[in-house]
């Protein structure tokens, strides 16, 4: 219990911060796998450019549909 107490103590801090937005470091964690997928399909391209295009397209959940 003591361990534990003062690890409590230690990240007081960290552990409040999830309180007033309830978010955690999930979605940051699926941006990166995403990013990642990106970098595995992006081999062969020229440049960064290209690959930053495919992380947009990739993760950026864009709305394609024309209007119709």
């Amino acid at each position: 219990m003591k361990r534990l107490a003062k690890a409590m103590k230690a990240y007081a801090s960290r552990i409040l911060n999830y309180f007033p937005d309830r978010l955690t470091n999930g979605l940051m964690e699926g941006i990166n796998s995403l990013i990642q997928a990106a970098k595995a399909k992006a081999r062969g391209y020229r440049n960064t450019r290209y690959f930053k295009t495919v992380i947009y397209l990739t993760a950026g959940k864009l709305n394609f549909e024309l209007p119709g």
